[in-house]
Parts: structure tokens; C-alpha cells; sequence
């Protein structure tokens, strides 16, 4: 009697075995990345209820971000602003700013009515995750730090990942992007901009000038007295222009900011 199977089939469970191993491999690879917030969450960009350009109203006319989003340094959450807000200035009296465009129709729609207009959330933590906005705003963390250049922007979109090993990478080396308290909304800011001596000068008002030498390279047992020797001391150190491993430096010494690192730090 005849073989039954052609030849060839002596090979196909080792043929099959190997194309398991290898889409095993493919998923085990591709997972860790098109799985991840980095992949599903960066580049989210919903179309709004009202065509709102954060690029004309911070970039071009100036608006602090606080002026919409008023609670961030004060709670944990940062609010999107409700329709009064919008209708201040668009709305009928003192501002009369683009009173009749169509565009914003569902803001003198939501004045008439007292409905809330519908904005479409863009950055949400998951519930089991604890984010406090004024814990980090009142320490040198910047709005641009976690949502990115929002004034050049016409339309927001995810920035960052926002993922769990994206938070523990700035609690690790917070000092990247640690800036003044002046400076937290100043979405084009640049280290090199300081004053370096305001900035010493404001150091001052908690702490010694022997303390902050000791945090400049070389610095430790110098003598120094006021804002504008240590602004020569760190100008030898660092340059002559104020850099981001100066400021980060002083201020996560000087604040004593230590940011957790265990589970319990967005778990509770």
C-alpha cells in the first residue's frame, strides 16, 4: 500500500513550529511599543464642539493659561473652563469679540440654554492613577512639561505618553525640567534667558549662600556672600549662559524636592 501523505508532510510540524516561534516573537516585540501610551496616546487629536486655537489666544494675544484653566494651582485637578469664560469675551457687552461668527455658535447656544458645551477630554489618568496638578505646578513643573508647546497649537493633541515609565523618568532626574515659579506658564521659556543673578538673588531669601555654592561644581567652601558672587562662581562653572542642569540643580536641592518612586506614589 501507498504512502497516504505526499513526502513534503514529514517536514510541515517542524515548518509549523517554527512559524509559531516566530509570530511568538513578532508580538512579544511589536507589543511592547503599539500596546503602549507612547503608540495609542501621543498625536490624539479630537475635533471640538467649538474650533478653539490655543495658538491665537496664548501665542498671539498673549492669554495666560490660567486664565481658562484657574484651579491648577490650587487643587489637584486643572478645569476646563466653563462657558462663561468663553462668553466674557465673546458674548454680548463689554467684549463683543467676534460676536457673530458662526464658529462660535455653541457658545451663545449654551449661554441661551445654561447646557455646558461639550468638550472632548483629551488628557485623562486612568482611575486607579493619582495625579495632583498643584503639587507639581508649585514645584517648577510646567504645563509644557507633561502637554508640550500648547501655544503653538491649533488644534490640542497628546504630547507625551503620559505612561507610568514616562512619570518615573522625571521622578528619577526631576531636575530636567524643574523651572521658576515665575516662569510656569511662559510656555517658550529657556533657561538661558534668566537673569542668573535675579535668579541667585531669589535662592537667597531660604537659603545661605554656603549652601548654594555647595551645589555649583567647585563651588563647596567658596566664599561667597550675595546673589552676585555666586552668579560669578556658577558663570565658571556652568557658562555664560544659565543652563537647564544649573537651574534643575539649585532648585530640587533648595526645595528639597524628592519625588517618590514606590507604587504608593500614584497608587492609593
Amino acid at each position: 500500500m501507498g504512502n497516504f501523505f505526499p513526502r513534503w508532510t514529514n517536514w510541515l510540524p517542524l515548518k509549523l513550529a517554527i512559524g509559531v516561534v516566530f509570530i511568538v516573537l513578532g508580538v512579544a516585540v511589536a507589543l511592547p511599543y503599539y500596546a503602549t501610551p507612547k503608540y495609542t496616546r501621543v498625536g490624539y487629536q479630537p475635533t471640538q464642539p467649538v474650533p478653539f486655537s490655543h495658538k491665537i489666544h496664548v501665542e498671539q494675544n498673549g492669554m495666560d493659561c490660567r486664565f481658562c484653566h484657574s484651579f491648577g494651582e490650587r487643587s489637584s485637578h486643572s478645569n476646563v473652563p466653563t462657558n462663561q469664560v468663553c462668553f466674557n469675551c465673546h458674548g454680548a457687552g463689554k467684549g463683543q469679540i467676534k460676536l457673530a461668527s458662526p464658529k462660535l455658535e455653541p457658545v451663545r447656544k449654551a449661554a441661551e440654554t445654561g447646557d455646558p458645551i461639550k468638550w472632548v477630554k483629551i488628557h485623562k489618568a486612568p482611575d486607579y492613577v493619582y495625579f495632583n496638578h498643584s503639587a507639581h505646578l508649585n514645584r517648577g513643573i510646567s504645563c509644557v512639561s507633561c502637554h508640550g508647546k500648547v501655544n503653538e497649537m491649533e488644534v490640542v493633541y497628546h504630547d507625551q505618553p503620559q505612561s507610568m515609565g514616562w512619570c518615573l523618568d522625571c521622578h528619577r532626574n526631576p531636575e530636567k525640567n524643574l523651572r521658576p515659579l515665575t516662569e510656569l506658564t511662559n510656555l517658550n521659556y529657556k533657561p538661558e534667558s534668566l537673569d542668573r543673578t535675579a535668579f541667585y538673588k531669589s535662592l537667597l531669601a531660604k537659603n545661605s549662600a554656603a549652601d548654594i555654592a555647595a551645589e555649583i561644581p567647585g563651588g563647596k567652601g567658596a566664599t561667597v556672600t550675595d546673589a552676585a558672587s555666586l552668579a560669578t562662581l556658577a558663570q565658571k562653572a556652568y557658562g555664560e549662559k544659565v543652563t537647564q542642569t544649573e537651574v534643575g540643580t539649585q532648585l530640587k536641592k533648595h526645595w528639597n524636592i524628592l519625588p517618590p518612586q514606590d507604587c504608593t506614589a500614584c497608587h492609593r
